[in-house]
């Protein structure tokens, strides 16, 4: 049972736009009320067209584990015969980037001599741990040839433990995803992290993390999403559309839609299902949450750790070369 409320902003007449970002609460239904995030896209490097999915969100406990969602749209590049479209060598510390290639390939190098290329369907889990350097570009057979490129990047936190642990890579091949039917046939999930309907993902995490890649192929058909209760829990809709199915206080069934590239949060309360409607044909979702780490968020720039005593060293020990090893 869901309860729709404002996330920010002085609340509007109850409608919802794209990139809006929805509270959803696992409880009863009370009144909504929406309100545009307004957000927009911004380029990462030269390669990444993105929108900041969380907006004002990212980085708070309301997302624990996950602290940031950048998403490229579809959009077509040009062959490139010059130098690769990216990011250059750039660092991170006590976080983990989750990079997921829907089409086109982005090409990976770090400082601890990892390498790979993430082609459609592929995931790379990187750990930044106490350190590392990488740099992040449109792989070269994709830049000669161009064409469209799709994909996202995710940013999950590290239990203060672990925020100095040796950094770790793994390289997730989509061959490598396991695939789980939705009971009552509505579509499927491709299972990265954690578990669903008893298929396991690959990823290993350092605390207990969900990513499920969801696809709906039939407008109309419902699903339902057993999530743990304990869990923080975002819905996010990467093409097509989708209703979230409620149960209101008389009992009554509501429908709250989320478009493409809607986000909505569910807050941990009594529920323990989400259940949707797909609005379209070729639905396609990302469902992801975890455990909250229930610890100080302390984020600047590529550095997350818990004080900012420890971000300041995070910064003196990039400078001085004592990173990234």
């Amino acid at each position: 049972r869901l309860r729709l409320s404002v996330l920010n902003n002085p609340p509007l007449p109850i409608f919802l736009l794209s990139h809006d970002l929805a509270h959803i609460f696992l409880t009863t239904l009370h009144h909504p009320c929406m309100c545009p995030c307004n957000t927009a896209t911004h380029w990462v490097g030269d390669g990444f067209n993105v929108y900041p999915v969380f907006a004002n969100k990212a980085f708070t406990q309301e997302l624990s584990p996950f602290l940031m969602f950048d998403y490229a749209a579809p959009k077509s590049f040009l062959p490139n015969n010059g130098s690769p479209r990216g990011v250059g060598r750039h660092p991170h510390r006590g976080m983990s980037t989750i990079t997921i290639a829907f089409n086109g390939e982005v090409e990976h190098a770090d400082s601890v001599g990892n390498r790979g290329v993430i082609k459609p369907g592929d995931c790379q889990w990187m750990t930044a741990g106490r350190g590392i350097i990488h740099e992040e570009y449109h792989s070269t057979e994709f830049s000669k040839r161009g064409g469209e490129f799709e994909m996202c990047q995710l940013w999950v936190n590290l239990p203060a433990k672990d925020k100095m642990a040796p950094p770790n890579y793994q390289p997730i091949e989509n061959e490598d995803i396991p695939s789980a039917d939705i009971p009552g046939g509505a579509g499927s999930v491709r299972v990265i992290a954690g578990s669903f309907a008893g298929t396991t993902g690959p990823a290993t995490t350092h605390s207990p993390v969900e990513l499920w890649d969801v696809s709906l192929p039939k407008q109309g058909a419902i699903a339902d999403f057993p999530f743990p209760a304990e869990h923080n829990c975002i819905v996010f809709v990467r093409r097509g559309g989708v209703d979230v199915l409620t149960s209101g206080e008389e009992g009554d069934e509501k429908a709250y839609p989320l478009g493409p590239q809607d986000v909505a949060l569910m807050e941990r309360q009594t529920g323990d299902t989400v259940r949707v409607r797909a609005a379209a044909d070729d639905t396609s979702l990302l469902i992801m949450g975890g455990k909250p780490l229930n610890e100080p968020i302390a984020a600047r720039g590529p550095f997350v750790m818990n004080t900012q005593e420890e971000l300041m060293q995070a910064n003196i020990d990039y400078r001085s070369g004592n990173f990234g090893r």
